[in-house]
């Protein structure tokens, strides 16, 4: 679900992962027609790296 946000509103997918200040950036980068592309890339890109975040949290939850 996160997936398709980012991208039709790629600033609600860091909003959803929690980083507020990243997605009033990244609507200010929406706003703008060339902007589009490179914030659906970036919001893509943190979505990748927030469930990877979440894996390694998980897996050393489990170690423990």
């Amino acid at each position: 679900m996160r997936l398709l946000i980012s991208f039709l509103l790629p600033w609600l997918t860091f909003f959803t992962i929690g980083r507020p200040f990243a997605g009033l950036f990244c609507l200010v980068m929406q706003l703008t027609l060339i902007g589009w592309i490179p914030a659906v890339i970036w919001s893509v890109y943190a979505l990748g790296q927030y469930k990877t975040d979440k894996k390694i949290e998980k897996a050393l939850a489990q170690a423990k």
